[in-house]
């Protein structure tokens, strides 16, 4: 089979285009004809090197993916050749408590396809565990069945299970036209919040108001505190969901009222920040780290998506062949929402 792989890590010169045997489905496992990949903040990180995560060369990136069942493994009854799937990108244990419990995003063997869970979605194959499988309506095309499953359940998890968003509450989303942000945007206005949008770009901006955001901040970070006072009287926000990281990690708690909650995901700018706690504790702020999402709770997005009340955001396409000009297209941060490979 086809594939895009790294045999080192480093820059986006480090992707190759590769010929790979293609996996045989093991019992319980489909194999699946990988149609897209969606990329994400996490395929770069992986690609420059994380220690942390032990990853074995060569290895193909891509945790985001969308496809046909194309033949079944042993002990596999109640999926047929043919479906139209995506896929969960996160893997557990399955006996550990968290996992018992419902929280298996909270394992210590957690893993994500892609990066520390196995091999990912920039192939034309892949083996896939059937409970893992979600459905993925005709209505929908395979760049769209790809685009959603990291970001809006990460999304998800942040505002509904951590940050315990409700109606009429105030939700700043740091990098708003990335695509943590835009899936960030409307599970906010799914639960009946107000959506302030911060990003330095205007273009992205208007997109963030066209998705469904009430207010816009395009501004340096130091001027974030300021706008979200003015839009909202005073009052601050309740939540803040925030990606960025040190950029923009202290105007995220400043922007909170007292009581509020920062949640975050992720360190595109980097993993350090530095933070006054008398701030933290004066003001009782939450602060929250996030990682992916249930099981449990990727279905229910799945199912909110196949409904349409939740829509994936796509912002350019790539064949497989010029993976390497979708990740410098990517690390250029011109996107609003997803990008996208064609498999």
């Amino acid at each position: 089979m086809k594939a895009a792989i790294i045999k080192r890590f480093g820059g986006p010169e480090n992707i190759e285009l590769a010929d790979l045997p293609t996996p045989t489905p093991g019992p319980g496992e489909v194999l699946v004809r990988v149609r897209a990949t969606a990329l994400n903040h996490l395929d770069v990180w992986v690609r420059n090197g994380i220690p942390a995560y032990k990853i074995s060369l060569p290895h193909v990136l891509g945790s985001d993916v969308a496809g046909e069942v194309e033949a079944l493994g042993p002990l596999v009854k109640s999926v047929r050749v043919g479906s139209r799937v995506s896929v969960a990108p996160g893997r557990s244990c399955w006996g550990c408590e968290y996992c018992l419990g419902g929280r298996d995003n909270y394992c210590a063997e957690y893993g994500i396809i892609g990066a520390h869970g196995g091999p990912g979605g920039y192939a034309e194959y892949l083996c896939v565990p059937q409970m893992y499988l979600l459905p993925a309506p005709d209505s929908m095309s395979f760049e769209e069945a790809a685009a959603y499953p990291l970001t809006m359940l990460s999304a998800w998890h942040m505002l509904v299970e951590l940050g315990r968003v409700g109606a009429g509450q105030v939700v700043v989303v740091m990098g708003a036209g990335a695509g943590m942000g835009a899936a960030a945007i409307q599970v906010a206005k799914f639960a009946g919040a107000r959506v302030i949008a911060v990003s330095t770009s205007p273009d992205k901006l208007e997109k963030a108001k066209a998705l469904g955001a009430d207010d816009a901040v395009a501004c340096p970070p130091g001027d974030i505190v300021r706008q979200v006072a003015a839009f909202t009287g005073g009052a601050m926000a309740d939540i803040v969901v925030e990606h960025v990281g040190p950029a923009v990690f202290e105007s995220a708690l400043r922007a909170l009222k007292r009581g509020g909650r920062l949640v975050t995901c992720g360190a595109t700018t980097g993993p350090t920040v530095s933070l006054d706690l008398r701030l933290v504790f004066s003001r009782q702020l939450h602060i929250r780290g996030s990682y992916m999402g249930s099981l449990r709770a990727m279905r229910l997005v799945s199912r909110l998506v196949g409904e349409g009340r939740l829509r994936p955001v796509i912002d350019r396409t790539f064949p497989l062949s010029q993976a390497r000009a979708a990740h410098e297209y990517l690390e250029s941060r011109k996107q609003f929402g997803k990008v996208v490979l064609k498999v």
